[in-house]
C-alpha cells in the first residue's frame, strides 16, 4: 500500500460524535469518511489507502486496537490516532509503542483533533515522497546508474551520449565543475566500440607543467635527468581505447601543438627519440570554460579547438534539472548510509527546503556531499517551530533570514567563505562582515 490521499478515515459508532467531528475537519478543509464500524472502514482503507486514520478503541465487533493491527500490519506507516476514554490511557500508550501515531482522551477540544491529523498527513506526506523517490531511484538505476535522472534534459543527454559513443568520434564534453564530465566520458567509451580497451583519465589541470608532457606522450631512458627508464605514456597506453583529457585548457600552449598532431595523424613521438608510433584510440576532452571564447582571448589554441570540437557533448547543471536532485539526493544518502553503516535518515522538511532551495553550483559533487553530511546527521537543523514572544519586527525577520541563509550556505560549502560568498553573489569583504555581525564562525562547519 503506498496511497497518498489527503483524505481522513473516521470510525465511531456514536452518530453525533462522527458528525460533530466530521464537520471540525471538513471546516478546517479536511476530507473525511465517516464510518460506524472497524469492518467497513478496513475494508474502504485496503482498497484505497487514506491519508489517516482516526478511531474510537471501543467499537462493536473488531475493536479500535484490532482496526490499528489490521492496519498496520498493512501498511505499518498509514498513521492511526485513537480516540480513548479515561480508563483506556494506559492500553493507548502500550499502543503508541507498537506504532499508533497519536491518542486522544475524551473529552478533547476539536482543535486539538485537526492538529494531531494535521501533523500525521504530515508525516504521511513525506512517507510517500520517500517510497516515490524509491521506486523513481530503483527504476532510473535499472535502466542505466551512470545517468540518474528523469528529467527531460537528462533523458536527451542519456540518448545523445548512446548515440555518439558508436559514432567513435573524438568528443568535447563542456560542463561546469561537479556536473559529471567523467562519468560521461566513461559511459562514451563503455557504450562504444571500443570497451574492451583502455579507459585512460588525466586531469590536465592536476599536473604540473614540467611533467604533463612525459605523463601525456612518454619518454625513453635518458630523454631528460632523472628519466632511468622507459615510460609509456598515456595517450600510448590508452591505444585501442579511449583516453580521457580532464580539464583540457589547463594544457600549456606549447603541448597543444602535439595533440593536435596526434589527433591529426594518430600517432605519437614520445620524449627523447625520433620514433613516431602508431595510435588507435577514441580522444575525449572535457573543460569547464568556453574554448571558443579562449581561443579568441588566445589562451587555447583555435586549430585544437576546431578539432576537438567535432562533436561536443553539454551536462546540464543540476539547476536546470531541479526533478532530479531528490532522486540523486536519496542514491547518494542511501551509498553514504551504507558507507558510514548507519540507518537511513528520514527526508526531514529542513533538508527538502535545502534539496528545493538551493543553486548547487557545485552540482552533482556538491548534492553528493551534501548527502554524506546528512548521514552523518550533520545536515540542515530542522525549523524553529516555538512562536516568537511578540511578533518580530520587519528588519529583524530580515536579519533572520539572512542569517539562516547564510548558515545553510556555510553548511554547503563545509565553511569555505569563498564558497559561499560564491554562492550568495556577495564580495568576500561583505560576507565577512556578516558573518560578525550574525556570530557565525566559519570554522564551526568544517
Amino acid at each position: 500500500m503506498s496511497g497518498g490521499s489527503d483524505r481522513i478515515v473516521f470510525v465511531d459508532d456514536e452518530e453525533d460524535v462522527r458528525r460533530a467531528n466530521r464537520q471540525s475537519l471538513e471546516l478546517d478543509g479536511l476530507a473525511v469518511e465517516a464510518f460506524p464500524a472497524a469492518e467497513p472502514a478496513l475494508r474502504a482503507i485496503l482498497a484505497d489507502p487514506p491519508g489517516v486514520v482516526v478511531t474510537d478503541v471501543r467499537l462493536p465487533g473488531l475493536d479500535g486496537l484490532g482496526l490499528f493491527r489490521a492496519v498496520a500490519e498493512a501498511d505499518p506507516d498509514l498513521p492511526v490516532i485513537l480516540i480513548t476514554g479515561h480508563g483506556d490511557i494506559t492500553m493507548a500508550v502500550r499502543a503508541m509503542r507498537e506504532g499508533a501515531y497519536d491518542f486522544l482522551a475524551k473529552p478533547y477540544p476539536a482543535e486539538q483533533l485537526i492538529g494531531s491529523v494535521r501533523r500525521a498527513l504530515e508525516r504521511r506526506r513525506l512517507v510517500v515522497e520517500n517510497r516515490t523517490l524509491r521506486e523513481r531511484l530503483d527504476a532510473a538505476v535499472a535502466e542505466d546508474p551512470a545517468f540518474l535522472g528523469i528529467s527531460p534534459e537528462i533523458v536527451r543527454l542519456r540518448r545523445f551520449v548512446r548515440d555518439v559513443a558508436e559514432a567513435d568520434v573524438d568528443v568535447l564534453i563542456l560542463g561546469e565543475t561537479g556536473s559529471g564530465k567523467e562519468v560521461v566520458a566513461s559511459a562514451l567509451h563503455r557504450w562504444g566500440r571500443r570497451r574492451r580497451g583502455q579507459f585512460v583519465a588525466m586531469n590536465c589541470g592536476a599536473l604540473p607543467d614540467s611533467v604533463v608532457e612525459s605523463e601525456l606522450f612518454g619518454h625513453e631512458a635518458g630523454a631528460f635527468t632523472g628519466a632511468a627508464k622507459r615510460r609509456v605514456g598515456r595517450i600510448e597506453h590508452a591505444s585501442g581505447g579511449t583516453l580521457f583529457l580532464d580539464e583540457i585548457e589547463s594544457m600549456p600552449l606549447g603541448l597543444q601543438v602535439k595533440l593536435l598532431r596526434v589527433l591529426q595523424e594518430r600517432a605519437v613521438e614520445p620524449l627523447g627519440t625520433n620514433e613516431v608510433r602508431a595510435v588507435d584510440l577514441r580522444v575525449v576532452a572535457a573543460t569547464k570554460v568556453d574554448l571558443g571564447q579562449a581561443a579568441a582571448q588566445g589562451t587555447f589554441r583555435d586549430d585544437l579547438y576546431y578539432r576537438l570540437n567535432v562533436v561536443t557533448v553539454t551536462i546540464p547543471p543540476l539547476r536546470e534539472r531541479r526533478e532530479d536532485v531528490a532522486l540523486l539526493f536519496e542514491h547518494f544518502l542511501s551509498r553514504a548510509a551504507a558507507r558510514f553503516n548507519r540507518p537511513v535518515p528520514a527526508l526531514t522538511p529542513a533538508i527538502r527546503e535545502m534539496l528545493n532551495r538551493h543553486a548547487w553550483p557545485g552540482n552533482v559533487r556538491e548534492l553528493g556531499h551534501f548527502a554524506e553530511r546528512c548521514a552523518l546527521g550533520l545536515g540542515p537543523a530542522a525549523p524553529e517551530e516555538r512562536a516568537p514572544a511578540r511578533p518580530l519586527s520587519l528588519a529583524e525577520e530580515v536579519d533572520r533570514f539572512e542569517r539562516g541563509r547564510i548558515r545553510d550556505e556555510l553548511i554547503m560549502a563545509r565553511g569555505d567563505v569563498r564558497l559561499a560568498a560564491e554562492a550568495l553573489g556577495l564580495p568576500r569583504k561583505t560576507l565577512y562582515d556578516k558573518l560578525a555581525r550574525h556570530g557565525l564562525d566559519p570554522t564551526d562547519f568544517r
